[in-house]
């Protein structure tokens, strides 16, 4: 029976698209390679999102080659899409896929006969991302993404519930749901309706909690402006199974550049709505992502950034020294940051996120979180991620992995929740 590796970088899209190869190829026979066994297909989906993706997948597919030396690689994804030149001439690459619409032909070349629409599992996890958009219009200066997944389009939303049915009955308490720009879901479906009859992520979110009571529903990343009042409603309905928490894309909190980004708000329009947010939810975790070092980036840039960060009070922040991509235009603008600068603020930036999730964390000391066990330890004690996102280590309780369970926050680790059994307060 042939053997099969697949090796994945970049975001939760990424994910799922090689889990959905996968379970195809293994429809057609093939089966996942064991520890140490060579394989005679690898899969590598790759990113490009900075030069370190770039360069990341360059490595795995060198390391396939070397560890696979007789197998057939196959290289998809964002690298593959911008560079297919440059991957095809790598060790060992048999065949390059330039556009995620070409998996169900690559599937089918490899002897898959009913190709997929959906997945029903992915490896060594608890969670299960549902990819329900694909494609970005816009024009981010910094950012290659809409070059290299220009084709915007929606899943149909009875596509997206069997799917998740499937998911639930094999197991799974949460899904996340993802997209290259999930705040456009049904943007494609709208044109030519009248506003009345236009498909939104709130009405989504809405039909997958009617589907599966006591299923959690998170959101991946989206516009801060794209969280609409539709959407915290639904989120206020189904608080016990949406997760209060937001992964609000700032990237900047200087106006002078987003407005170099070509980002299509403000820093006060992300605030404003951040604060609704916090108005209408209880307690509402919010993370982010950040650019440190764009082009021309003044110390007092860089500080708006750091008090934007402050005011909406972010758990955690993904950070990313700026990365010319080359074909955008902020890689040919003026005044590029030195790497030292660069290095020098992503480091202020780690200390201010350690400082914000221990502030953030103390504030949930008392409340009654939702925890989705991840595991159990030898002593009983049981660790996992709680609706708002943070990590929590709580014992005195009976639980298995998976389960979802109600545990009191009694105190904050470094970095860390800590609880135990649920002493009846108040349901957050």
């Amino acid at each position: 029976m042939a053997t099969l590796k697949t090796a994945t970088l970049g975001c939760k899209v990424n994910q799922y698209e090689t889990q959905l190869v996968r379970e195809g190829l293994l429809t057609a026979g093939f089966q996942d390679a064991a520890e140490g066994q060579n394989a005679d297909l690898c899969i590598v989906n790759t990113c490009t999102i900075t030069g370190e993706g770039d360069s990341k997948s360059r490595q795995i597919i060198r390391r396939m080659n070397r560890d696979n030396p007789d197998a057939r690689i196959v290289v998809m994804g964002c690298y593959a899409t911008r560079e297919p030149e440059a991957v095809a001439a790598l060790p060992g690459v048999t065949e390059v896929v330039t556009d995620k619409r070409e998996i169900p032909d690559l599937l089918g070349r490899f002897g898959v006969v009913d190709i997929p629409n959906g997945i029903s599992g992915l490896n060594n996890r608890h969670r299960a991302y549902v990819k329900v958009q694909d494609g970005c219009l816009l024009r981010c200066s910094y950012c290659i993404i809409p070059q290299v997944r220009p084709q915007m389009f929606s899943r149909p939303q009875v596509d997206v519930l069997k799917e998740i049915g499937v998911l639930v009955d094999r197991g799974f308490r949460e899904v996340v749901l993802t997209g290259i720009h999930l705040g456009h879901y049904g943007v494609d479906f709208n044109k030519g309706k009248p506003k009345a009859q236009w498909t939104r992520l709130s009405g989504l979110v809405r039909e997958i909690c009617k589907l599966s009571p006591g299923l959690r529903v998170r959101l991946s990343s989206i516009e801060a402006t794209e969280v609409t009042r539709e959407l915290i409603e639904v989120m206020q309905e189904y608080s016990d199974q949406v997760c209060p928490h937001l992964h609000v894309c700032v990237q900047s909190g200087s106006d002078r550049i987003l407005r170099l980004m070509k980002r299509r708000w403000t820093r006060r329009h992300i605030i404003d709505r951040c604060n609704l947010v916090k108005k209408e939810l209880h307690k509402p975790a919010f993370t982010t992502d950040l650019i440190v070092g764009f082009p021309s980036e003044t110390e007092q840039d860089f500080q708006d950034s750091l008090d934007a960060c402050r005011e909406i009070g972010f758990s955690k922040i993904h950070m990313f020294p700026f990365s010319p991509r080359k074909g955008t235009p902020a890689a040919t603008m003026p005044d590029q940051i030195e790497k030292a600068v660069k290095r020098q603020r992503g480091a202020i930036v780690r200390e201010l996120e350690t400082e914000l999730r221990q502030t953030y964390f103390q504030t949930l000391v008392g409340e009654r979180l939702q925890l989705l066990v991840e595991s159990v330890e030898p002593d009983g004690s049981v660790k996992g991620t709680s609706c708002r996102y943070g990590q929590v280590v709580a014992s005195g309780l009976q639980a298995n992995d998976n389960d979802l369970i109600d545990v009191q926050i009694s105190g904050v680790g470094q970095g860390v929740l800590i609880g135990g059994p649920d002493q009846g307060s108040a349901t957050s």
